[in-house]
């Protein structure tokens, strides 16, 4: 074992979470106002109006990270409990970047109805739900149906978070280089979860040419074993290899396994290409092993110690922040794509002094380096938030009624740089 897997192994000791008391028990008459009988009175509040709930309970400020275990980060199906410090990782970063309450559920039930119904029947406790490393094809039906069912957001991370933040490199990464997205050709490499949501919203974008690729090979109409959401996606191509389809590529994203890409298969990719190589911690081609071949390539990895770092922090944490403000009840299409076009539009902004000096990159600027935002940027959640809260608003999904954005987020910029730990800043409209 080595040091830092040691020293992981330390940090993880009791768990990660725990629970945050946010009103004073420290007298006789605190003690009768927390529990009886003073709790009585905002309990008859809400069972006569139950939005009422999102007043006198933290409902409106907590999201249950939901998952089964069957696809955990590169790790597979080892089960919800071995899954669980990555979901308590998770409710770490909803509270570290967005002020977020939110607790893990394990569940150790599989099956799409089961896992459906758990959630709706725990779904009054929480604001917003973050499903996490449920496995595909299950993923796809179990988000629908939840969302069509409840009436708070439901988010698939796994299916959305890497969809969102690489359109967004997409976007600068195309301008950088003078192309139009209806005449690219994108290749992606892994048709899981991820791979499937990326490719929907590169189309969204305008993405007209995409190829993509399963363990099996390229995914094209002669083949007999594609399910409902790869047939989508099936082809009238020759192409059967990586290597195939990589032959004058515009971009390709990774979401497979380490090094099954080469150097000369990078050498075939069209001119000021992109790419987006997510596996971890050993991506399918690292950007150093294509610069030597390519340095007109941009690249990107889901590591922090390269450039470009496709980091889902990026996304869940301040798109909740939009959607529980805003009073959303799902996350649309629409929303999604206004963190991506927030996130692509806040990188050519003047990137702040302390993330210079986070990353030691005093000259850090938007440019080849630099078309995804750093995570440690505070103005992330600023600027995802407000456009998501008011994409919500545009699609008429929400329980209020009047959105301020420029006063929204005022409040979001108070809240990051004066308020600190203290309990969300955003009020009611």
């Amino acid at each position: 074992m080595n040091q830092f897997e040691q020293e992981s192994l330390d940090y993880h000791i009791k768990g990660k979470t725990g629970t945050l008391i946010t009103k004073a028990c420290k007298t006789q008459k605190e003690l009768s106002m927390a529990y009886t009988p003073g709790v009585a009175f905002p309990c008859l509040e809400i069972a006569r109006d139950p939005s009422l709930a999102y007043k006198y309970t933290n409902k409106g400020n907590t999201v249950a990270v939901i998952s089964d275990g069957t696809a955990v980060l590169g790790l597979g199906n080892i089960g919800g409990l071995a899954g669980k410090p990555v979901m308590e990782g998770k409710a770490v970063l909803f509270k570290s970047f967005a002020n977020i309450d939110a607790v893990d559920v394990i569940l150790n039930v599989h099956e799409i109805d089961e896992i459906v119904n758990v959630c709706a029947a725990i779904s009054d406790t929480y604001g917003g739900i973050n499903l996490e490393d449920i496995k595909a094809p299950q993923c796809f039906e179990i988000e629908r149906r939840l969302q069509e069912k409840l009436d708070i957001p439901v988010f698939h991370d796994d299916q959305h978070g890497t969809a969102i933040i690489t359109s967004a490199g997409l976007i600068n990464a195309l301008e950088l280089a003078d192309k139009k997205i209806e005449e690219i050709k994108v290749v992606v490499i892994g048709a899981g979860a991820a791979g499937i949501s990326c490719a929907k919203m590169y189309q969204n974008l305008g993405v007209k040419n995409i190829v993509m690729i399963d363990s099996k090979g390229v995914i094209h109409s002669g083949r007999d074993d594609l399910n409902e959401y790869k047939q989508e996606f099936a082809l009238d191509t020759e192409e059967r290899t990586i290597a195939d389809a990589l032959h004058g590529a515009d971009m390709l994203l990774g979401l497979s396994g380490p090094n099954v890409v080469s150097q000369d298969m990078v050498k075939t990719m069209a001119k000021d290409a992109i790419i987006f190589a997510c596996s971890n911690p050993t991506p399918e081609i690292t950007p150093d092993l294509v610069e030597e071949v390519r340095p007109d390539i941009i690249c990107g990895t889901g590591r922090s110690d390269f450039p470009n770092q496709v980091n889902n922090v990026l996304g869940f944490p301040s798109i909740f922040r939009g959607a529980l403000d805003s009073g959303a009840k799902k996350i649309t299409e629409n929303m999604k794509m206004a963190a991506a076009k927030a996130l692509a539009a806040l990188a050519k902004e003047p990137v702040p002094y302390y993330v210079k000096a986070a990353y030691q990159d005093p000259d850090l600027k938007f440019g080849r380096k630099h078309i995804i935002p750093k995570p440690f940027s505070k103005e992330v959640l600023i600027w995802v938030a407000s456009a998501v809260a008011e994409a919500a608003f545009k699609d008429g999904v929400t329980s209020k009624k009047v959105c301020d954005v420029v006063e929204y987020r005022k409040k979001l910029r108070h809240m990051i740089y004066h308020d600190g730990e203290e309990g969300s800043s955003i009020k009611e409209h």
